[in-house]
């Protein structure tokens, strides 16, 4: 096949840093629980990492744990934010969840795409995954499992 057109370029490794100048801007849309939108506008202009994890999942927990730190240190310069892969009626349980552990940056619950494995992000439901953004929101790490602050930060920095 690729004689006749090139080689596709292949999709970004999982948990390995791609190429942001070889990717378009994501663009996506969730529900925050509050009135800070989580969205592809939002994220413009700052390095974003994005958690998309689940209350019932201790993983998890440990995952929003180390991003709640990372955030406090960051201030404005990384957007945050936390994607709860629950459907609409666990809402309130998400807002309690975030509150015990201290989620100071927006929550917002999942859409059904991304709830099923789809989405714009492609298949998270892997729970935690942590995705990282560039300034433009293209992808630059996807990783599922949880992720230490230094492999996000060092993927942060394309490193």
């Amino acid at each position: 096949m690729s004689a006749c057109g090139g080689a596709a370029k292949p999709p970004p490794v999982v948990g390995v840093s791609a190429q942001p100048d070889n990717r378009v801007p994501i663009d996506f849309e969730f529900d925050s629980l509050d009135n800070r939108p989580v969205n592809a506008a939002s994220t413009r202009g700052a390095p974003t990492i994005i958690a998309f994890a689940a209350t019932w999942d201790l993983m998890s927990q440990a995952q929003v744990d180390f991003l709640v730190k990372m955030a406090k240190h960051d201030g404005a310069a990384v957007h945050y934010a936390l994607v709860a892969l629950q459907e609409s009626k666990d809402r309130e349980l998400v807002e309690v969840y975030s509150q015990k552990l201290g989620v100071d940056f927006p929550v917002a619950l999942a859409d059904a795409a991304t709830i099923a494995g789809g989405g714009p992000f492609g298949d998270v439901h892997n729970v935690p995954t942590v995705v990282v953004l560039d300034a433009e929101g293209r992808l630059v790490w996807l990783h599922p499992g949880v992720a230490k602050a230094s492999e996000i930060r060092a993927a942060m920095h394309g490193n």
